[in-house]
């Protein structure tokens, strides 16, 4: 008896939640600030009219954060706010605050992976 073996490969790839087990599709615009000494920075997300505000995405969960997933594991942010126009949810907004160099670069390797997987760019502002 012959069997035919099938090798599963995980897919590895950074993705944005909300709710645990549920990735967000939109992509978010995402603005970064940091020290002059690199010790800290903020992210800060905006998503316009994401999944996970939609009803059919409301039975699955409760928003409960902002998780980054990688192969690396997760960045957590509890600081989400949703955007509403007139009683409607429109958006969200979630900040992301790195208290160290380490947080940082974590972050950074978060970012490549999900804009290499999401074929986004990286500018820098003129800002001096």
């Amino acid at each position: 008896m012959y069997r035919k073996l099938l090798k599963i490969k995980k897919i590895n790839m950074a993705v944005i939640q909300f709710i645990q087990g549920v990735n967000e599709d939109v992509i978010p615009d995402v603005r970064l600030t940091r020290s002059r000494d690199g010790s800290t920075g903020t992210a800060t997300f905006r998503f316009a009219n994401p999944q996970v505000l939609e009803a059919s995405t409301t039975n699955k969960g409760t928003i409960t954060g902002m998780y980054l997933v990688d192969e690396e594991g997760e960045i957590i942010t509890r600081d989400v706010n949703a955007r509403f126009v007139n009683g409607k949810p429109q958006g969200i907004e979630a900040v992301h605050i790195m208290q160290s160099k380490e947080d940082w670069d974590r972050f950074m390797r978060f970012m490549e992976r999900y804009s290499e997987d999401n074929g986004l760019t990286f500018t820098k502002s003129n800002a001096v």
